[in-house]
């Protein structure tokens, strides 16, 4: 993984490379349909954020945690699950929305995100706080990921705020932002970089790369489809 650079490993797994630190964002890897076998086990990572507790997102990460030197952010009741899961205290690191905490000079943020959040766990779903979206900075490279959300106008507020390089941002629809709307939260984000995530996995996300490709030609977005497996360096 390069210094700066984005590896997708389907759905709305991601891993990040910048300052010198290796981070996993919603590593659903194991049960991930799209995810490359090569990148379901990770055992050198820094860092793992967590947007919000659905199974798509966080099921599969106090695994990840426990076979990795990882330690993990997240909101302070998933954090909470997340060391019931396993995951020693120590390594776990609660927020908040609209907090920022440094990790060896990776900076982590957590945006808002309007969407549900829950984890299932054995005895039934829990809780998991609200679900949110995740700024990553270091040095001159920043890192968007919208996490599940439908279309808020404060997206603009992250932009002005973050003006990040790369917005990865769902537009599967149903559960999320459909492709027009994500290239509307595109604009608004101020990016350098579109990427779609969130989409392909399952029947009933229907939205397409084509339709936001388009969408976004015609607000004036630059965006890139990623295969899973491949990796953008920066």
């Amino acid at each position: 993984m390069g210094t700066k650079s984005i590896t997708y490993a389907g759905h709305s797994a991601v891993f990040v490379g910048m300052g010198g630190k290796r981070i996993a964002i919603d590593p659903w890897l194991k049960g991930n349909p799209l995810c490359p076998q090569s990148l379901a086990n990770p055992k050198e990572l820094d860092l793992i954020v967590l947007t919000h507790g659905h199974a798509d997102h966080a099921s599969d990460a106090a695994r990840v945690a426990q076979e990795s030197s990882a330690q993990l952010a997240a909101t302070y009741e998933l954090a909470m699950i997340m060391i019931a899961q396993g995951v020693p205290q120590e390594k776990v690191i609660p927020m908040n929305k609209g907090g920022t905490a440094d990790i060896g000079g990776v900076s982590i943020t957590l945006t808002n995100a309007l969407h549900s959040s829950s984890f299932d766990a054995p005895s039934g779903p829990l809780y998991a706080g609200e679900a949110c979206g995740a700024v990553l900075a270091a040095r001159d490279f920043t890192v968007y990921h919208a996490g599940d959300t439908s279309l808020f106008s404060d997206i603009k507020l992250i932009g002005e705020a973050h003006k990040p390089d790369v917005a990865l941002l769902p537009i599967g629809d149903r559960f999320t932002m459909g492709p027009r709307e994500a290239a509307l939260a595109a604009s608004w984000a101020m990016c350098r970089l579109a990427v779609p995530i969130h989409y392909k996995t399952f029947g009933l996300l229907s939205g397409t790369y084509q339709e936001f490709s388009k969408e976004c030609a015609a607000l004036g977005v630059e965006c890139a489809e990623m295969a899973p497996g491949e990796t953008r360096a920066f």
